[in-house]
């Protein structure tokens, strides 16, 4: 008994860490909680197949939200072009399927696919970090990248723009993109419906999980470093440029696993994944949520991913093209009244409530100067 208690804290330890949320055993009770509540939702006589289905892109979206997350929430890189990573990743997936359809093939596409992504972003980033540029032109060259990419997508409608029997298909977009799949030869596992549901289920539980871990590892700390003064970071004898390197290579690949999962729950993509609209909302989902919080990211873009859909029907007299000014009035309300974020607040809120009482679940550890170490 005593070895796996110590086995639970032992992963407990990994898990838990001043540059993360929910530090405690009410926290890992509400999210057991909250995990199989969205497991059993597909089988709810009251779930209808479109909900299962809009539910199935939302997981997606949140490893675009997870990787601005990294990028910006945890090394102060406010990269407002993540969905370029995310949109070349799924053109690549779906260039990748189409000409090798097989179960083979489809695998091949989705690792050759985040290789393609993160290699991007080592790219843009190298030049960028080891060229000193900073600050608000980070996010400039980044919009401007995702800018150009959209111009170009949408340009690619010709026959010449072929590849293999994969059409860029321009303006009009890729269509016939398979289904997501793992295997080789006759033994595959294709993810579609329900089963694609579940299987992004799994594999964003497991990410957050992993990034947890990444944040507050060692690496994660320098991370953080970098984020709250880059140029002490430096003095200490860090390598500033390599840091926000690989932070941002991770968040590329993160993007294009996210753009993968895109392209193949809709069988299709077009050059809008690259538009401002789209490069927009990752940073709502993030500072909604709260960008130094990967729970945040996550919950946020459920959320009001459900809402977006929810108001394509309009509300009340207004027209579903009110869908994103309510989104931007509702970004602008918590930049002004809660600029940190819901979950650093919900945070303090648990914790003022708690306060210590009960230590085995609000934590036993209190800072006012390091909120995280307050609990969820």
């Amino acid at each position: 008994m005593s070895g796996g208690l110590g086995a639970i804290d032992r992963v407990r330890n990994r898990l838990e860490g001043p540059n993360t949320y929910g530090n405690s055993g009410l926290f890992w009770a509400v999210f057991a909680i909250a995990v199989l509540a969205l497991a059993a939702y597909p089988l709810s006589p009251t779930t209808s197949p479109f909900d299962v289905l809009t539910t199935t892109q939302y997981f997606g979206l949140a490893f675009l939200a997870l990787s601005l997350s990294i990028v910006w929430g945890y090394t102060g890189v406010l990269s407002f072009g993540q969905v370029a990573f995310f949109g070349v990743a799924a053109y690549t997936f779906g260039v990748i399927g189409i000409n090798f359809s097989s179960a083979t093939g489809v695998t091949a596409a989705f690792f050759g696919a985040v290789v393609v992504g993160a290699a991007f972003a080592a790219l843009l980033g190298y030049f960028m970090f080891y060229g000193g540029v900073r600050d608000v032109y980070v996010t400039i060259i980044t919009l401007v990248v995702a800018m150009v990419l959209n111009t170009f997508m949408a340009q690619t409608a010709g026959s010449e723009w072929t590849i293999g029997e994969a059409a860029l298909g321009g303006f009009n977009g890729m269509t016939n993109i398979p289904d997501l799949a793992f295997g080789v030869g006759d033994t595959a596992f294709v993810f579609d419906g329900v089963g694609l549901y579940y299987a992004l289920l799994v594999l964003l539980v497991a990410t957050y999980l992993a990034l947890r871990v990444l944040v507050n590892s060692q690496f994660g700390m320098t991370m953080v470093a970098v984020r709250e003064d880059e140029d002490r970071t430096a003095t200490f004898g860090y390598n500033v440029p390599f840091v926000k390197l690989v932070s941002f290579t991770i968040g590329g690949a993160l993007a294009a696993a996210g753009g993968v999962f895109y392209a193949s729950w809709g069988n299709f993509i077009d050059p809008t994944v690259f538009g401002i609209l789209f490069a927009a909302l990752p940073v709502v989902w993030v500072s909604v949520g709260g960008r130094e919080s990967l729970i945040g990211a996550v919950g946020a873009t459920l959320v009001i991913e459900r809402m977006r859909t929810g108001l394509t029907d309009g509300v009340g007299p207004l027209g579903p093209e009110w869908a994103f000014v309510i989104v931007g009035g509702l970004l602008m309300t918590v930049i002004l009244v809660m600029p940190g974020g819901i979950v650093p607040l919900i945070d303090r809120v648990v914790a003022d409530r708690l306060g210590g009482r009960l230590p085995g679940l609000a934590g036993s550890e209190t800072s006012e100067s390091s909120p995280k170490e307050d609990t969820a």
